[in-house]
């Protein structure tokens, strides 16, 4: 007898998230459930002396999820997780909205700590989604990848 399906949440949405919710939505009833970790990724106003007034995040609607689905099938391959739920906003977004959330649950926290960590370094790099700044004299600017996420990607290549 194969073990039941885990409960994996994944949405993309214009409207904003309610962290506390999702968690509870989770967890409520679960009694395999002993830790719960989260991410909570939220529109900074700038970084290095360069203002930012808003965030435009774009994205594939269908591939996206899809994209998604996959690393959070690896990450239930990878650890012992026992619930997902992935919440990453687009559209515009303005300095302190939240844009990304990622909710792993597991019977003991170092499962539920590595498959937070692995998705958020996943959609960090690589999650199909296109982002463009706006400052405060009107310039907007589509937005590079880092090389430091992909380097936080690198080290779930061996491990």
């Amino acid at each position: 007898m194969s073990p039941a399906p885990i409960p994996i949440t994944i949405r993309l949405q214009q409207a904003d998230f309610d962290v506390a919710a999702e968690i509870a939505a989770l967890a409520r009833g679960r009694a395999d459930v002993g830790a719960v970790v989260t991410f909570s990724g939220i529109c900074r106003g700038g970084e290095g002396g360069e203002a930012i007034t808003a965030l435009t995040l774009e994205h594939y609607p269908g591939m996206a999820e899809a994209e998604i689905r996959r690393h959070v099938d690896e990450a239930v391959a990878r650890w012992p997780l026992t619930g997902v739920t992935v919440i990453h906003r687009h559209g515009r977004l303005v300095p302190g909205d939240n844009i990304v959330l990622v909710v792993t649950a597991s019977a003991h926290r170092q499962a539920a700590f590595l498959g937070a960590e692995f998705l958020m370094d996943y959609l960090k790099a690589n999650a199909p989604f296109w982002k463009r700044e706006e400052r405060p004299q009107g310039a907007a600017t589509w937005v590079e990848a880092h090389h430091r996420d992909d380097a936080a990607l690198t080290r779930w290549k061996d491990s």
